[in-house]
């Protein structure tokens, strides 16, 4: 029986694998250059209206949340830990390069968000409460017709699934035992405790419906994103020197690469895989959980509640995603025994080398510092995908 399990497991890998290989640079990328140039680049164009989007309020539409509430509600989601752990697993992996296909996975991602958000408010819905409610579900069913319903249905699965967030409160666990340097990673007790009260806390604002989520994640937001922003400033400014050889090894990383199987344009496309897949794992453009919030949200304009939801990849796979970047190459320049480049890892692991790096950059109370941005991150993120 165990052998069959394992089998199983295996099996599930190795598509997860395939799929998140080509097939995802392919649709991903593709489509979202595809909607940056159908669009005429309207995420580059539009990009300072669309903040001034986020000041109109439409109190006479149909729904739950404002979409200033709805934006921060899908950024709670999307800025997570893999904006953190993730990031220091690409660099590891694909070296700085991959942070170089990040950016370009943000901008394609941002045209598909256009369209995400445009169409969760055309096509909204309500659910068996006869609440107002958006997402893919609604999109399929309403745009398509409802002989697509079973692909409506295997979203939800495949959605409910997805989101269960077991990665964000195994990260948040290991990272709080790292800190603490419990001996040998803590008791399963202890691992328990932690665990229920992680769920009793966020527990206390699901139960709330997603008013209360938007609630929290509308104060929460904009503090951590802040707080990360000045940490990583205070870094910069301590380690001026090392700063233009971070950036010129990003650049120069994502084109200038040897690969043993392919030469060097082999080893270019590694390196945008690498990038892209943790992109994707930050962003979610194209994969519909964010639009949820944005069908939710208060809003008669489907193309105005397109130019809001365009700016998340923007925060999240762009800023974000390049503050932690610069803090790890920073950290890996004071302590290159941090970052081993060419290995895998996982994602707590990543957190650990992402942790080495901020406590080398700020000796003494780096890990420290950055275990509030981890808990912050995990908590908006746990409490948005519920």
């Amino acid at each position: 029986m165990g052998s069959f399990w394992s089998g199983i497991g295996e099996a599930i890998v190795g598509f997860s694998d395939f799929i998140c290989g080509y097939p995802l640079f392919f649709l991903l990328i593709g489509g979202g250059l595809f909607f940056l140039f159908y669009s005429q680049f309207t995420p580059i164009r539009r990009y300072g209206r669309a903040i001034r989007e986020l000041r109109v309020r439409d109190e006479r539409a149909s729904g739950q949340i404002s979409s200033l509430e709805a934006f921060l509600s899908a950024i709670a989601a999307t800025v997570g830990l893999g904006s953190i752990a993730g990031v220091a697993i690409a660099i590891s992996v694909g070296g700085p390069g991959a942070i170089f296909w990040m950016w370009i996975s943000a901008i394609a991602g941002m045209a598909t968000k256009l369209f995400e958000g445009t169409l969760a408010v055309m096509f909204k819905g309500k659910d068996s409460s006869g609440e107002v409610q958006g997402g893919p579900m609604y999109m399929i069913t309403s745009g398509l017709g409802p002989k697509w319903r079973p692909m409506a249905v295997f979203f939800c699965c495949a959605g409910l699934i997805g989101t269960f967030c077991v990665m964000q409160s195994n990260q948040l666990t290991e990272s709080l035992l790292t800190v603490a340097s419990v001996p040998g990673g803590g008791s399963s007790t202890l691992r328990f405790v932690i665990g229920v009260a992680i769920a009793l806390i966020v527990g206390i604002v699901i139960f709330g419906g997603i008013s209360r989520i938007a609630k929290v994640a509308s104060r929460l937001v904009p503090v951590m994103v802040a707080l990360y922003f000045v940490l990583i400033l205070y870094i910069i400014f301590t380690h001026l020197p090392a700063v233009p050889g971070v950036f010129g090894s990003i650049f120069s990383g994502a084109f200038n690469v040897q690969s043993a199987a392919g030469g060097v344009l082999g080893g270019i496309v590694q390196v945008a895989l690498t990038g892209v897949r943790r992109a994707a794992l930050v962003n979610e453009a194209g994969v519909g959980t964010a639009s949820m919030m944005h069908g939710a949200s208060r809003n008669s304009e489907p193309a105005r509640e397109g130019l809001i939801a365009m700016l998340g990849p923007s925060l999240d796979s762009g800023l974000v995603c390049t503050l932690t970047a610069v803090a790890v190459l920073i950290g890996r320049t004071v302590d290159p025994s941090i970052l081993p480049e060419g290995g895998g890892m996982g994602s707590a692991q990543g957190l650990r080398v992402a942790m080495g790096a901020f406590q080398a950059a700020i000796p003494g109370v780096g890990q420290y510092l950055l275990l509030v941005i981890v808990l912050c991150f995990s908590f908006s993120t746990r409490c948005s995908f519920s």
